[in-house]
């Protein structure tokens, strides 16, 4: 099926920034495509739509004997994915792997130059502007995002869709429930900087598209905890069902693997103080492998290496693709992140244990947000089947 087919009242268009965002998007295009299969069954009359399992693709452009199409969506449904690309080469990378996979699910990925340089906003906007007006809905993976705002003052979608962008989905849900200006969780308590105070417009109107109305619906698609839901906003559960459909289970190694953070690079955790948890936390376990978060800077992950003797492993791919590719330690070590909330579910069925350490207060940066301590303990203490550690004690 081409993704253009149809009427644009049934074109999707979604707008990623990390392979995390990407990989969400298509764990939201196959539950949706799947929750049109059910209800196509039990409509009389009705053609059911049925997505492609255990990795076998029907190849874009053409449509399967059922109706259905290469993405599993109906005719005349299709999915474009529009990567809004960042500088950074590691993100990069795996951004560019990830739309691969996009492409071979049948979708249609558009890859936008969108920070090349001074001219490459306005010039992105302009190029997105007729097919964000002719868009039926909106999948976006980071409501905060100013690039995602801003296209949102232009989108006349009568749906929108926010997929995980980690943890700051919790945050973003809970800051709308509130009817509180859209602020990173890292950054809040801070005083806005003159750029945030000249977008604010642009915020507050993204933040008034995000409720839903007599003409637009809201969804927002998650793995995370979420306890304050706006009224008329409707979340749907992300269990990573793609992801196991496609990937694994892993061949599991002995010792222990140890997931990286950006919280030093974000200015909320103590660089030295981070360094000598690692260690604590991998000689306690056995850790033999750190896989680095994709935003760790180089002389980070050098001095860490060389001070814990752990393996650095960058990821050519999101964790819970890792994970279930394998091979994988049978504990998986992490501190509070994302990935104790998502390991768990690309991993049911498996014999992983996933488990969490908490980050001590004097770890934390004279500069941290005042709500840094009490956002960390709630995705902590929220992660359902993961073993909870205390902080680690440094020699």
């Amino acid at each position: 099926m081409n993704p253009r087919a149809g009427t644009a009242g049934h074109t999707t268009l979604a707008f990623v920034e990390s392979p995390v965002q990407l990989l969400n998007v298509l764990e939201w295009a196959h539950a949706h495509a799947h929750a049109l299969r059910t209800k196509g069954d039990s409509a009389p009359g009705r053609t059911a739509a049925i997505p492609a399992q255990g990795g076998r693709r029907s190849g874009a452009g053409r449509t399967t004997a059922d109706g259905a199409g290469a993405t599993g969506l109906p005719e005349g449904e299709g999915l474009t994915l529009v990567v809004l690309s960042p500088t950074d080469p590691m993100t990069r990378g795996q951004l560019r792997r990830m739309a691969q996979l996009a492409r071979d699910e049948g979708h249609e990925v558009r890859w936008e130059e969108a920070r090349g340089g001074a001219t490459a906003p306005l010039k992105t906007i302009r190029g997105l502007a007729p097919l964000l007006r002719g868009a039926y809905r909106v999948v976006m993976g980071d409501p905060f995002s100013r690039y995602v705002q801003l296209l949102l003052t232009i989108t006349r979608a009568r749906e929108l869709v926010v997929v995980d962008d980690g943890t700051a989905t919790m945050e973003f849900v809970a800051q709308l429930a509130r009817g509180e200006r859209l602020v990173r969780w890292h950054r809040k308590g801070g005083r806005p900087a003159a750029r945030d105070l000249l977008f604010t417009p642009v915020s507050a109107s993204a933040r008034r598209r995000l409720r839903p109305g007599p003409r637009r619906t809201v969804n927002v698609f998650s793995s995370m905890p979420i306890e304050e839901t706006p009224p008329g906003v409707t979340v749907t559960a992300n269990d990573f069902a793609w992801t196991r459909s496609r990937f694994g289970p892993p061949l599991l190694t002995k010792g222990a693997d140890l997931v990286g953070t950006s919280l030093v690079e974000t200015g909320v955790v103590d660089g030295r103080h981070y360094l000598e948890a690692v260690r604590a936390l991998a000689e306690a376990h056995g850790a033999r492998r750190y896989f680095a978060h994709r935003r760790e800077s180089p002389e980070k992950l050098h001095a860490l290496a060389v001070e814990t003797g752990l393996e650095v492993v960058r990821p050519e791919l999101p964790l819970e693709l890792i994970a279930r590719r394998g091979p994988t330690g049978r504990t998986i070590l992490s501190f509070p992140s994302t990935v104790v909330h998502t390991l768990p579910l690309a991993l049911a069925g498996t014999e992983v244990r996933v488990a969490v350490c908490d980050i001590d207060p004097a770890w934390l940066t004279e500069n941290a947000s005042p709500r840094a301590q009490g956002f960390l303990s709630g995705v902590t203490g929220t992660a359902r089947d993961v073993d909870r550690l205390s902080p680690v004690a440094p020699r």
